[in-house]
């Protein structure tokens, strides 16, 4: 069994507000949830709105499959999030 977690710290300049912040996130998000079936939620720069920190969890058999798998969400992030990414980083514990 690997678990694998995907920490990701973004620049957000679209967000003027926390409502703005969490309506970028939550539409992100969403569509990371549903589409590859993992945990992800703001863990951290929550009463700042233009920084947001990501964490998106994944379990499975096969450690090449979360590292793949954590790498397309990285992707699919970039291309959905009104923002920049700044940093991640990937952590894989078996």
């Amino acid at each position: 069994m690997t678990v694998g977690l995907l920490t990701v710290e973004a620049y957000l300049p679209a967000a003027h507000s926390l409502k703005d912040k969490r309506r970028i996130l939550h539409r992100v998000l969403d569509r990371i949830r549903n589409k590859h079936n993992v945990s992800a939620s703001e863990v951290g720069d929550n009463d700042v709105w233009q920084r947001a920190s990501i964490a998106v969890c994944m379990v499975a058999n096969d450690s090449a499959f979360v590292d793949s798998a954590l790498a397309k969400i990285v992707t699919e992030i970039e291309k959905y999030l009104e923002g920049e990414i700044v940093d991640y980083r990937v952590d894989l514990r078996r």
